[in-house]
């Protein structure tokens, strides 16, 4: 019996496998769909829905860059349970999700699943993930992505992993030359920002919204101490406080004013003007893995016993 469009449409839908196990398995079945669904239960791939509304909340950090550092992406794949994030095939899925969004045209994980996969073009990314979601039996998500282009020879694009994929870092690096010196620094600060966490590359960057809702914040707790103070302190002197904890403040969250971390000495602003004149970071942005995600608490005891009743 012919398997239609139709017919493979109908077996995704009640079962939630892929385009292809579905066409399989209805050329095994020849064409019954009843027992297409039970072949694909038999081989476990049709359980991808029912863990598609589990939550992912751990998972990887994964890079990939070009040879010649002109085009790189980060991105973060996410899985239920740290075990699953350790397994070679999540790994490795991972690592294959991040070359593919190199050379993908997708602005965003949406229309990246929607794609065809550049491994098997038979394929879209979003079936390859049910198929990969019922084979590792958790719930897997590719959560979000960013891509960087150097357009010109004077910039490059440096990557960072650490903690075999808890946290990643990337970064579009500039100067008069690229080499390995330059190279080396756009490492070495995408260390820094995975350690740190800053938030803007330097205080031109630093949006005036930012800034006046961070002294709105500094001013109401000044006056507060002040209200309790044995001493109230006058007026100008309050500015001149919440002025010096702002700048200590924006210090934290600028890059380049940031201590540098493989050296006290240094900011990593001048750690940079060390390496050579015009060196500078051009844009970074750093993930971690589940940042943001509010994870489900189990308490396996109350699930047992809701299921004795």
């Amino acid at each position: 019996m012919q398997v239609t469009a139709a017919m493979v449409k109908e077996l995704r839908e009640l079962t939630g496998a892929g385009m292809a196990a579905c066409k399989n398995a209805l050329v095994e079945a020849d064409g019954d769909v009843k027992r297409a669904s039970e072949i694909l239960r038999e081989k476990g791939l049709a359980a991808a829905a029912k863990k598609a509304g589990r939550v992912a909340a751990e998972g990887l950090v994964a890079a990939a860059v070009s040879p010649d550092r002109k085009s790189g992406v980060l991105v973060e794949v996410n899985s239920e349970t740290d075990f699953v994030a350790k397994n070679d095939d999540f790994v490795t899925f991972v690592q294959q999700v991040a070359n593919h969004t190199l050379v993908s045209n997708a602005k965003t994980a949406d229309e990246l699943l929607d794609e065809k996969w550049i491994a098997d073009t038979s394929q879209a990314v979003k079936e390859v993930l049910a198929n990969k979601i019922a084979t590792i039996g958790e719930n897997i998500g590719i959560r979000r992505f960013a891509k960087f282009e150097a357009t010109d020879a004077n910039s490059a694009i440096v990557e960072y992993i650490h903690g075999g994929g808890r946290v990643g870092a990337m970064l579009l690096i500039s100067a008069p030359a690229i080499n390995d010196s330059v190279l080396e620094a756009g490492r070495n600060v995408c260390m820094q920002i995975a350690a740190m966490s800053p938030q803007f590359v330097s205080r031109d960057d630093v949006p005036a919204e930012h800034i006046a809702n961070e002294k709105d914040i500094l001013t109401k707790q000044a006056m507060q101490e002040n209200e309790t103070a044995a001493k109230p302190k006058p007026a100008q002197v309050i500015e001149k406080m919440v002025e010096g904890r702002l700048a200590k403040g924006l210090k934290e969250v600028c890059l380049v004013d940031q201590e540098y971390v493989k050296d006290a000495e240094h900011t990593v602003g001048s750690y940079l003007k060390s390496v050579g004149e015009g060196v500078k970071i051009v844009r970074f942005t750093r993930y971690e893995k589940g940042e943001g995600i509010e994870k489900k608490e189990v308490d396996f005891a109350a699930e047992v016993a809701e299921a004795m009743k």
